[in-house]
């Protein structure tokens, strides 16, 4: 019984270390060309400040920079869903990743008010804006 406890917390462990380290090389891979900035201009998304709020250690309200993250990622959500793909990230396994990564830093900040928190959700938003900036440049780029 005891060594099944064990294997278990060491299994579960592992999975916690796996999926970290997996959602920081995603979210740490630089494209080409960075589509991110021009998204959020184009679609008025908030992330960029944020981002650049939580940085400098700006004292800010964190529940209403939270509640801006929210509504970035819900309107790239939006945009995904238009541009024929269903979630935030498509559905490779990189998205699915995101997207759960996304909701363990919600209850995360939730439970600890944190802004390491919202600085991955602000990556989160940012990796999916690019991706949806790549998305829309690739027309484009095939009739040039």
């Amino acid at each position: 019984m005891i060594t099944s406890l064990v294997i278990a917390l060491i299994s579960a462990a592992l999975f916690v270390y796996w999926f970290r380290y997996t959602c920081l090389l995603i979210l740490n891979a630089e494209t080409a060309t960075d589509y991110a900035q021009d998204v959020a201009v184009a679609n008025g998304l908030n992330f960029q400040r944020v981002q650049t709020l939580l940085a400098e250690g700006v004292p800010a309200d964190l529940n209403r920079l939270r509640q801006s993250l929210e509504r970035d990622y819900n309107m790239v959500a939006s945009l995904m869903r238009r541009a024929g793909d269903v979630h935030v990230g498509g559905d490779s396994l990189e998205g699915l990743i995101l997207r759960a990564d996304y909701g363990v830093m919600k209850l995360w900040f939730r439970m600890s008010q944190s802004r390491a928190a919202l600085e991955e959700m602000c990556r989160i938003v940012a990796y999916s804006a690019n991706s949806m900036g790549e998305r829309a440049a690739r027309p484009s780029q095939a009739s040039a």
